[in-house]
């Protein structure tokens, strides 16, 4: 990508792959499921006029590295807050110790925890197309069950879920892409696909997503209801795709009242994996947020 690097930094436990480029202040970006830092390129370099931006890969997926594999049964390693300890690491050691954060799916709730835990690290904070964690799991409705079934299939222990999906990955991952909204994989950039199939093809990250899923119900459900009725200061957007399952099961807003003090909502064109099929509008609101920041250039 033009202006930007790839490199690997060693944190406690994994090695991140990250993507950076642009100047000014610094903004993380994290991906979610079943995807990779490729999802965010026509949107980092859109805002990398004005930013430093940083993309990273959730340990597990990608090209990091996945920590665990000599203990399936722990799953710890894959909770949130492992998972952001990360990218607070990582930002630490580019020399970033504030920025700005956004993520998408599983991104959002690594950042959704990373706010939490280190607020005093994050500049903003960028949640897209979840509800909480805690709310999800807790008052589970079945039509969300229905849709979002991958949650529970993934959490099965070791080696269910992965001998089932290695035996045709593609077939099982687009499946995922195309729900939670109807896109069309004709929606996705080639270079996304590429770069997403290249990853869930490799046997060691599709236990690494596995594990993500296992450690948000042994771990993370009981983590954020620890921190029920904590909210977080720092402004924050709400992004979801007004055809998703999340907007027709939810009144999205109304799910982060009780978690965050200072919050914008915009509704945005398309389903869950919006970032991918509409980046245009998706870029307009990260930026139209962004650039109200003192420090942006």
């Amino acid at each position: 990508m033009d202006g930007f690097y790839d490199d690997v930094i060693a944190v406690d436990g994994a090695e991140i792959a990250y993507s950076i480029g642009g100047s000014g202040p610094p903004v993380l970006l994290l991906h979610g499921f079943p995807q990779t830092r490729a999802m965010w390129q026509p949107i980092a370099m859109g805002l990398s006029a004005r930013f430093t931006v940083v993309m990273a890969d959730l340990r597990g997926y990608g090209a990091s590295s996945v920590p665990g594999q000599a203990v399936p049964q722990d799953c710890a390693a894959y909770s949130f807050r492992a998972m952001g300890t990360d990218q607070l690491a990582l930002m630490q050691r580019l020399g970033f110790e504030r920025f700005h954060l956004v993520g998408h799916d599983r991104g959002a709730r690594v950042a959704h925890r990373m706010a939490l835990d280190a607020a005093e690290r994050v500049e903003s904070l960028t949640l897209m197309d979840i509800v909480p964690t805690h709310l999800l799991l807790s008052d589970l409705r079945c039509p969300v069950a229905k849709s979002y079934y991958h949650w529970f299939f993934l959490a099965q222990p070791h080696p269910f879920p992965e001998r089932l999906i290695g035996a045709d990955p593609d077939y099982f991952f687009e499946s995922c892409l195309l729900g939670w909204g109807g896109a069309q994989l004709s929606d996705f950039a080639p270079e996304a696909i590429a770069a997403y199939r290249a990853a869930w093809r490799r046997p060691e990250v599709i236990f690494g997503m596995c594990q993500d899923y296992r450690a948000a119900i042994a771990h993370d459900l009981a983590l954020d209801g620890a921190d029920l009725g904590r909210k977080i200061c720092c402004p924050s957007l709400v992004l979801y795709g007004e055809d998703g399952v999340m907007a027709r099961e939810y009144d999205v807003a109304a799910t982060w009242e009780g978690w965050l003090a200072d919050m914008t909502v915009v509704a945005l064109p398309g389903g869950h994996f919006f970032p991918d099929t509409a980046p245009e509008p998706t870029l307009r609101a990260i930026q139209a947020f962004l650039e109200g920041f003192e420090g942006a250039q």
